[in-house]
């Protein structure tokens, strides 16, 4: 079986609360792309019970297999239920440390994918708290559609927004955030603006008003992230943002455009939705 797991932007972040059990509420809106890896399982009829053996290409991963989300997306699944030897092959598409929930993605497809495979029958409530476990933005991958998320990002609930009709560009400069790091240092602060409220004004209106937390800290740590967003805008951008905590940079056009020559090599995705 073979499924694309898929990348979200993030059009607003914000910290709200630091929680005393580690965590953070935030608040955001989780918009899927259509940018995906593949991930393929096949059942392994020469291998014991219990074992994945997990083949990786396309960009490279850090980490050893067994921190890989796919892997512990097994693993909590075999400890549970109980499963067949399998061999997965992921090819990655979406680079890691970006922002794009490339791993909560494949980690969440992962579980979906075994659930059909094997007819296991876990239910939607589930399959959400396996999900949550492995990642608090990993629930949003089981259905993505654009939702709001509150607490730590797993609070979600459908949004009526849509870019329909607009070209989004995406950048990777190639350099990752500390995610501990970025949460240190991100501004705490409530939206100004409600994000349940973004309807009312036109995309236009987001700039300044809709916010990500963690830029200012990365673009201290990073400058060409700044300087992609600036370059964005001044290629006629109607908002532009870094997404997640980063690294990766997004910009909504109304029109389709040149790459701009400064930033044409991170350059990594365009989709016009």
């Amino acid at each position: 079986m073979v499924v694309f797991p898929g990348a979200k932007i993030n059009i607003g972040l914000y910290v709200t609360d630091r929680r005393d059990d580690g965590y953070h509420n935030i608040e955001t809106l989780f918009y899927p792309l259509g940018f995906s890896d593949i991930l393929e399982v096949i059942p392994n009829r020469d291998s014991q019970p219990g074992i994945i053996d997990l083949t990786l290409s396309g960009l490279k991963v850090e980490g050893s297999a067994e921190t890989n989300l796919v892997v512990r997306a097994y693993r909590l699944l075999d400890a549970q239920l109980g499963l067949p030897g399998v061999k997965a092959y992921l090819h990655k598409c979406i680079p890691t440390g970006a922002g794009l929930g490339g791993g909560s993605s494949d980690g969440a497809s992962m579980l979906l994918l075994l659930n059909k495979l094997y007819d296991l029958n876990l239910s939607y409530c589930d399959l959400f708290s396996l999900a949550l476990s492995l990642g608090s933005d990993c629930p949003f991958f089981l259905d993505p559609v654009p939702s709001f998320a509150r607490s730590r990002g797993e609070e979600l609930v459908q949004a009526g927004v849509s870019l329909r009709g607009l070209h989004v560009l995406l950048f990777h400069p190639g350099t990752g955030i500390s995610t501990a790091a970025a949460y240190r240092y991100a501004t705490v602060a409530k939206p100004s603006v409600p994000l349940e409220q973004m309807n009312q004004l036109s995309v236009v209106g987001w700039k300044g008003v809709i916010q990500n937390a963690f830029e200012s800290y990365a673009f201290e740590q990073h400058p060409v992230i700044g300087y992609i967003k600036e370059e964005l805008y001044r290629s006629g951008a109607l908002y532009a943002s870094m997404t997640g905590s980063g690294s990766a940079v997004y910009g909504l056009f109304d029109r389709e455009i040149d790459i701009p020559a400064g930033i044409s090599k991170y350059f990594t995705w365009k989709e016009f939705f």
